[in-house]
């Protein structure tokens, strides 16, 4: 679901408790290992750039909360440990809000800061 939200803070607001309190702790995580990177709104939810180019974005949708991890090079560095994930083209889903695997998300942050890389 698009948010009209013109910043992430509006953008959590919005969010019913226990997704906003799952959510923000993601932000702070993002925060922390993406230096460097811009956070902005795109298509609705928010991203996180790094010259321009949105490479992590996440969302509350209606059935779950969404992770994207928008790099390939990043997605199939981490390919065995997403294989058992929900995972769409490149959308991590978590059905409910404690289902969040922090670890997997660190370790997908890191990769992604590491070093630019194609976003498909």
């Amino acid at each position: 679901m698009q948010s009209s939200a013109t910043d992430v803070d509006a953008y959590l607001a919005e969010l019913p408790d226990d997704r906003k309190v799952v959510l923000t702790h993601l932000r702070e995580r993002r925060r922390a290992e993406l230096q460097g990177f811009t956070e902005v709104m795109a298509y609705g939810m928010p991203a996180y750039q790094r010259d321009g180019v949105a490479e992590i974005a996440f969302a509350s949708q209606k059935q779950y909360l969404s992770f994207y991890p928008l790099r390939s090079d990043v997605r199939d560095a981490l390919a065995g440990r997403l294989a058992g994930q929900d995972m769409g083209k490149s959308c991590l889903r978590f059905r409910k809000s404690g289902s969040v695997d922090l670890d997997l998300v660190r370790d997908l942050l890191r990769a992604t800061a590491a070093a630019p890389g194609p976003v498909a």
